[in-house]
């Protein structure tokens, strides 16, 4: 014998029946799920009135953001750059890094003080 009975064709019909109304019931329609209005608290009244679009905080904080990226990348990040550059790697002034300091001898005048380098004692007492 191949194939299902009359009564095991009817009930498989009505399993898959069944099984595609379950499907389209579990489908929320738009007006779902109905769940009564709470009423917001002060901290969510706050952030509703201040998440407004356009209103006066929300632009005057994206206005101030964005001033504030254009400063940094294109005028303080830039500059700083800049200055580190002339400061350390061109500039030739007393104060920035010397590579190999001048030897100092008794009578020569120093740069940033504008001092004479003492003389040394002629005392021979040690002998």
């Amino acid at each position: 014998m191949s194939g299902y009975t009359p009564d095991e064709k009817l009930r498989v019909e009505q399993i898959w029946k069944l099984r595609r109304q379950w499907l389209k019931d579990q489908e929320l329609s738009p007006r779902e799920p109905v769940l009564p209005a709470k009423a917001p608290g002060a901290i969510a009244k706050f952030w509703s009135g201040f998440l407004e679009p356009k209103s006066l905080w929300r632009l005057y904080t994206y206005k101030a953001y964005t001033g504030g990226v254009f400063t940094m990348t294109r005028l303080l990040i830039p500059a700083w750059i800049i200055h580190y550059y002339v400061k350390y790697h061109v500039a030739e002034r007393p104060y920035g890094i010397v590579a190999l300091k001048p030897k100092l001898f008794p009578g020569d005048i120093i740069l940033e003080t504008g001092d004479v380098v003492p003389g040394l004692p002629e005392t021979h007492a040690h002998h």
